[in-house]
């Protein structure tokens, strides 16, 4: 048994805990019942609730929510159209992200699967230190797939 100020009261029975509790105008709650005896403590019960409402909402709102980005590309793109989607995934990198790459095949370019997998060696290599590779390329059906994340250790060397 705790009183309200965190004071250890001793074991008391079920009826003597409730009796304490309504003296004081307070709720007797059951804080941890698997224990042995079970650890009762007299609060405010609205006040008790409010705090825990709080501190559950203070956890989940410091809890970042990672989602894994896609980002798209053709096998004929541009150099020009590769770096802005690069540009894209960097931001999307340095948010926390993890980006799944895709690189997907049209028609007869199946033939030229290898070319898919040469794209996917220049976007790692371009870039570069900043990522590491956490899925190799895979072909699947009709794409060739990735997928990378921000590197922790390239942080530190560049502050």
């Amino acid at each position: 048994m705790i009183d309200e100020d965190g004071q250890q009261l001793g074991v008391l029975s079920r009826q003597e805990a409730l009796n304490l509790a309504a003296e004081q105008g307070l709720d007797l709650v059951e804080i941890s019942p698997n224990a042995d005896p079970p650890v009762a403590k007299i609060v405010d019960w609205g006040k008790f609730n409010y705090q825990r409402t709080k501190q559950l909402q203070k956890t989940k709102r410091s809890a970042k929510n990672l989602e894994v980005k896609q980002m798209r590309f053709g096998l004929k793109i541009g150099d020009h159209d590769l770096m802005v989607k690069l540009g894209k995934v960097t931001n999307f990198l340095e948010a926390g992200h993890k980006v799944k790459l895709t690189v997907f095949y049209r028609g007869r370019e199946m033939a030229h699967k290898d070319l898919g997998f040469k794209l996917a060696e220049r976007v790692i290599e371009i870039l570069g230190e900043k990522i590491v590779v956490d899925q190799p390329p895979q072909l699947a059906g009709k794409q060739l797939s990735f997928v990378i994340r921000s590197n922790p250790h390239a942080k530190a060397k560049d502050a």
